[in-house]
């Protein structure tokens, strides 16, 4: 199974594939950067750029990090339209989404829901074999997001195949 990760952001989108089969495996991952005018071509590329990776991977299932909060305003519209298109676009592909909390992403990669940022992508890279996650930390969440995702299926699956 492809399990497709966002870090949803006004600026820049992390995005982080993996694929899992008897483990997991990083197939892909970076930040899609935004450099746009208005709020239209921020909401126009996010999709695009989305609809690209779906086309290129066929993933199976997505994970995207919610909102929790945002200390500016303008900046977490700005998210939220973002993680809007997003999201829209994922569900045009019939794309099953799973939403997650940060403390949920940190607590299915670290056991810890209350982890740092250095714990989840330190521990990110070791669930996947990778010696670092290279690039912005947008990068090493989505990754998460995704391990995360994947673990809420797999608890999802074994609690349906337990009735």
């Amino acid at each position: 199974m492809i399990i497709l990760g966002i870090d949803p952001g006004s600026i820049r989108i992390g995005y982080g594939l993996i694929k899992t089969n008897g483990g997991l495996s990083a197939l892909d991952y970076g930040v899609i950067e935004i450099k746009r005018k208005n709020a239209a071509e921020l909401i126009l590329k996010a999709a695009e750029e989305i609809s690209k990776l779906i086309k290129k991977y066929h993933p199976d299932m997505a994970g995207i990090e919610k909102i929790y909060f945002s200390k500016n305003v303008k900046t977490g519209i700005e998210v939220s339209q973002t993680r809007g298109a997003i999201i829209l676009e994922i569900a045009r592909q019939k794309i099953p989404i799973k939403e997650l909390s940060p403390s949920e992403i940190k607590l299915a990669v670290t056991g810890y829901g209350l982890a740092d940022k250095k714990a989840v992508a330190k521990m990110t890279a070791r669930l996947l074999s990778l010696e670092k996650i290279e690039g912005f930390d947008d990068a090493s969440d989505a990754l998460a997001i995704a391990i995360a995702a994947s673990a809420t299926r797999t608890y999802l699956n074994n609690t349906l195949d337990e009735n």
